[in-house]
C-alpha cells in the first residue's frame, strides 16, 4: 500500500568522482530494493522494504523510501523514512520509527552523503524539527548523537544443551521452576494474537506506556509469515506472558515481550526466553537479539543474565543550526505525570487511547 505524499519528489543525478548515481526520493521498486538489503552485509531486518507497509497500514504515516540507483540501474544505497506528526509531539522524520534500526544503508560515504542530503531537503519541505537516524555503527560526519540505548545479543551455541550449560545454577533454576508450575507454551502465529495482546495491554499499562493497536501486530504477522511466530505461556489456559519473534538472515530477535507481574513467583518470563532462545537454536539461527536496553537498568541485568553482551546503539540527527536534540522517552520529567496517571487507567481505557497516542511516539 502507497500513499499519495503531499511533497512531490524528483530525482537528482550526482557526479561523485566519475561515478554517477541518481538519487530517488521515493523508490517504488520493491524488488530491486529487497534485492540490493539481502545482498548488503550491514542491513537489519527493518531496512526491508516490507516494513514500509506495515507502518502505512497500521499508522497511516507517510514514507519515503529513498534510493540511490547507478547508472547502470542498480539500487547503491538505501534509506527508509517515515514522516510523523502530531499537536503534542511535533512533527519528525525517522529511520525507523516504533524499531531498534534503520538509518542509511549505501556502498560508498558519497552514496550515503547524497541520501542524507536528501533527507535534509525533505525534512525543510515537511516542515519537520528534525531526523533521526538509527544506527548501529555511526554515519562519519558532524552529525549530533546519543548512545544512551544498546541492543543486547547473544551468540549462540551449537545446540540448546550447550546452550543450557552455559546458564548459571540461578537462570537454570528458574527455569525449571516455569516448567513445574503448571505452566504450557505454545508457539504459532495469528491463532495466537489474541493470548500475546492480552499480556501486550496488561504490561504496557503496568509500565505506565500507551498500548500499540492490535492492528499493528497483525500487520507484522500479515506481511511477514514466514518470518514472525507468537510464543505464548499459559497457566489454566490463561495467558500470563507472550513475545513476537522475528527475523533475519542469522539473528533472531524478540522485539515485543511482556508477563503479567501478578505471576512473576512463577518465572514465565524465563520460561517464555528459553523457549524462544530453543527455537532459534533448532533452527541454526547464529544470533540471538534480546531487543533494545538501557544500561544498568532492570531488563538489562535480565537480558545479560543469558549472556548477551551490549551492542552500541548509535541515533544521529539532522537539526536546524541551534536547535536541541530530542527527548521523546520516559526520562524525560515533564512525562513522569502522564506515566503515573496511566498506569492507573482501566485496562479497556487504554486500549482504546494508547493506540492514538503511540502512533506518534517514535
Amino acid at each position: 500500500m502507497c500513499f499519495h505524499n503531499s511533497v512531490k519528489r524528483v530525482k537528482k543525478t550526482e557526479h561523485v568522482a566519475n561515478a554517477a548515481f541518481t538519487i530517488e526520493p521515493d523508490c517504488p521498486d520493491r524488488e530491486a530494493w529487497e534485492s540490493y538489503v539481502r545482498a548488503h552485509l550491514s542491513s537489519t531486518n527493518y531496512h526491508k522494504y516490507g516494513w514500509r507497509d506495515v507502518i502505512e497500514n497500521s499508522f497511516k504515516h507517510r514514507c519515503y523510501y529513498s534510493a540511490a540507483r547507478s547508472e547502470a540501474g542498480y539500487i547503491v544505497g538505501v534509506l527508509p523514512l517515515v514522516f510523523m506528526q502530531s499537536r503534542i509531539f511535533g512533527r519528525f522524520v525517522v529511520s525507523l520509527p516504533f524499531f531498534n534500526y534503520g538509518g542509511i544503508l549505501c556502498d560508498r560515504q558519497e552514496i550515503g552523503d547524497a541520501l542524507l542530503a536528501e533527507a535534509a531537503k525533505l525534512q525543510k519541505e515537511l516542515g519537520a524539527e528534525y531526523t533521526e537516524l538509527r544506527h548501529t555503527q555511526q554515519w562519519a560526519g558532524e552529525l549530533p548523537g546519543k548512545n544512551s540505548k544498546v541492543a543486547m545479543v547473544l551468540d549462540l551455541a551449537e545446540d540448546a544443551e550447550t546452550q543450557w550449560r552455559g546458564f548459571n545454577a540461578k537462570l537454570r533454576n528458574q527455569v525449571r521452576k516455569a516448567e513445574k508450575s503448571g505452566l504450557t507454551v505454545r508457539v504459532g502465529g495469528e491463532e495466537l494474537l489474541a493470548d500475546f495482546y492480552t499480556v501486550f495491554v496488561r504490561n504496557m499499562r503496568d509500565l505506565g506506556t500507551p498500548v500499540y493497536a492490535l492492528r499493528f501486530f497483525t500487520e507484522v504477522l500479515r506481511v511477514f509469515p514466514g518470518q514472525a511466530r507468537i510464543i505464548a505461556v499459559s497457566l489454566e489456559e490463561k495467558p500470563v506472558a507472550a513475545g513476537l519473534i522475528s527475523w533475519f538472515r542469522d539473528t533472531l530477535e524478540i522485539p515485543w515481550a511482556s508477563s503479567i507481574r501478578d505471576y512473576n513467583s512463577l518465572c514465565p518470563n524465563n520460561l517464555l526466553y528459553w523457549t524462544a532462545l530453543q527455537f532459534a537454536l533448532a533452527r541454526g539461527f547464529k544470533r540471538f537479539d534480546f531487543g533494545r536496553s538501557t544500561p544498568g537498568e532492570g531488563t538489562y541485568t535480565f537480558k545479560k543474565q543469558w549472556g548477551a553482551s551490549p551492542i552500541q546503539l548509535n541515533w544521529q540527527y539532522l537539526l536546524p543550526k541551534g536547535a536541541s536534540m530530542p527527548e521523546l522517552n520516559t526520562k524525560n520529567p515533564k512525562f513522569e505525570l502522564a506515566i503515573k496517571v496511566w498506569q492507573k487507567l482501566p485496562l479497556p481505557v487504554t486500549r482504546l487511547l494508547g493506540p492514538r497516542i503511540v502512533k506518534n511516539i517514535p
